[in-house]
C-alpha cells in the first residue's frame, strides 16, 4: 500500500507553499536553492521527514539534522518514476549514488551537513543517525 501511495505522490503531489516559507527560514540561501531544485516527490518526502525530525526530542535540538531531513536526497536529481520503480524492484546504481552526489553539492557550503548526507544510508552510524534512518524509512 505504501508503494502505491508513493507512486500517487510522485504523480500528483505538490509541496505546500506555507511549508516552503518555513523551510526558507531554516536553510541558508545556497541550501534553499538546492532544495527548491529537487524533484517535487523528493521535496515532499523530505518535508515529511523534516516534520517527523522536528517532533523527535533528540534530533530536533540539532539544526544539522533538521537540514539533513530537508536535503538528504538532493543528490537524486530529477529521477523519473520508472527509474524509481526499477530501484525498488531490482536496484539502480545511479540512485544508489545519491548520497555521494548530495555530498558533492553541499561540501563547499557546509561540510558537516555534506558528511551527514554522504552517510545517511550507512548502517554503522551513530545513535542520532540510526534514529534519522528509521524516520527516513518510514516516510
Amino acid at each position: 500500500m505504501s508503494r502505491i501511495k508513493q507512486g500517487l505522490n510522485y504523480l500528483f503531489a505538490k509541496p505546500k507553499t506555507k511549508k516552503i516559507e518555513e523551510i526558507k527560514k531554516i536553510l541558508t540561501e545556497e541550501e534553499y536553492n538546492i532544495f527548491i531544485n529537487m524533484d517535487n516527490y523528493d521535496k515532499i518526502h523530505s518535508m515529511s521527514v523534516y516534520e517527523t525530525v522536528k517532533k523527535d526530542k533528540i534530533l530536533n535540538r540539532d539544526k544539522k539534522y533538521l537540514k539533513l531531513a530537508l536535503l538528504h536526497d538532493c543528490g537524486k536529481e530529477r529521477v523519473c518514476l520508472l527509474i524509481r520503480m526499477k530501484k525498488v524492484l531490482i536496484g539502480d546504481k545511479l540512485l544508489d549514488m545519491h548520497p555521494k552526489l548530495g555530498y558533492e553539492k553541499l561540501k563547499n557550503i557546509d561540510l558537516k551537513l555534506a558528511n551527514l548526507i554522504l552517510n545517511h544510508h550507512n548502517l554503522d552510524g551513530n545513535k542520532k543517525m540510526k534514529k534519522f534512518q528509521k524516520i527516513d524509512d518510514k516516510n
